[in-house]
């Protein structure tokens, strides 16, 4: 077994497992977990069946308090694998649906409790493992917009070009309104679905070149190259209108859900990008202290 990990100033941790092959059989198809726990662990298939549950004796131990001890079974049946539920008290997701027995197609996500499998089956397995791998570097997982390493990064090139030819950049940084509370109604598994919702909602609303990522539990921030500080408050509006109005669920219950945010335009004068991050923090609190749900 092959342990290699990858470490950033960001404390993004992806660590690469190769799994011992189970049986003989040479695998076709594996199971990557692109969040949770050992992020980026590659768990690899054969023809025999393969258990995921809470429980030691499974063949894949997830061991959260959401998940069963038998939670879900894969098997391969007639040229697929299946996913089957096995009866778990909080159900089965394969592609953000709740599935009893469905056959799995490359690419199809499988959240178990509060881990989410990505299914790799067709071409070459170990190169879209390790491209994966790569992507995660720079994704988060469960909303699917950047990671907070790559923000970081995309700020950095902001200010050198911006400094370099004499152009405006905008921030936004934005997170859920009262987000513990809706942890503690309905559960971090309804948290992590409003997350993952939020993710698709915000992603349709930036331009192709602006930079939308997830910096916190809760926190997101969005690069605006090229825009003064009417357009950053306008892109800001739009995102906060978008997700009132959006909506939002969690298997039969629907969550209202708000964000407040800031925005703040970098200046030449400031010492480096982060300055520019800091101020629009600074703008965010300021929206969350005057009654939320609102952009200052």
């Amino acid at each position: 077994m092959d342990d290699e990990r990858t470490t950033n100033p960001n404390k993004t941790v992806i660590t690469a497992i190769q799994d011992v092959k189970r049986q003989s059989v040479a695998a076709d198809a594996c199971l990557v977990v692109i969040y949770g726990e050992d992020m980026g662990r590659r768990v690899s298939l054969s023809k025999e069946p393969l258990v995921i549950g809470r429980s030691s004796k499974c063949e894949l131990q997830v061991d959260q308090e959401s998940v069963s001890r038998n939670h879900a079974r894969i098997t391969f049946v007639e040229k697929a694998y299946v996913i089957q539920d096995l009866g778990s008290t909080n159900g089965t997701y394969v592609n953000d649906e709740l599935a009893d027995s469905i056959p799995l197609r490359d690419g199809d996500q499988v959240k178990i409790g509060r881990t989410i499998f990505k299914f790799i089956s067709s071409g070459n397995v170990e190169v879209q493992y390790h491209e994966e791998i790569y992507r995660l570097m720079t994704v988060d997982g469960l909303t699917e917009v950047h990671n907070k390493r790559y923000f970081h990064e995309q700020i950095e090139k902001e200010t050198s070009r911006a400094r370099r030819y004499g152009r405006n950049y905008g921030v936004v940084m934005f997170d859920l309104d009262h987000f513990k509370n809706i942890n503690d109604t309905y559960g971090h598994l309804a948290g992590d679905a409003v997350l993952r919702q939020l993710g698709q909602i915000v992603r349709t609303k930036v331009r192709r070149d602006d930079t939308i990522a997830r910096v916190g539990g809760e926190e997101f921030g969005v690069i605006l190259p090229e825009v003064d500080e009417s357009g950053a408050r306008i892109l800001a509006e739009k995102l906060r209108a978008s997700i009132e109005e959006g909506v939002f669920r969690f298997e039969s219950t629907r969550i209202h859900v708000t964000i407040s945010a800031g925005v703040a335009m970098f200046a030449p004068e400031m010492k480096d990008g982060e300055e520019a991050v800091k101020l629009a923090d600074d703008h965010l609190y300021e929206a969350k202290r005057s009654g939320r749900n609102k952009v200052c």
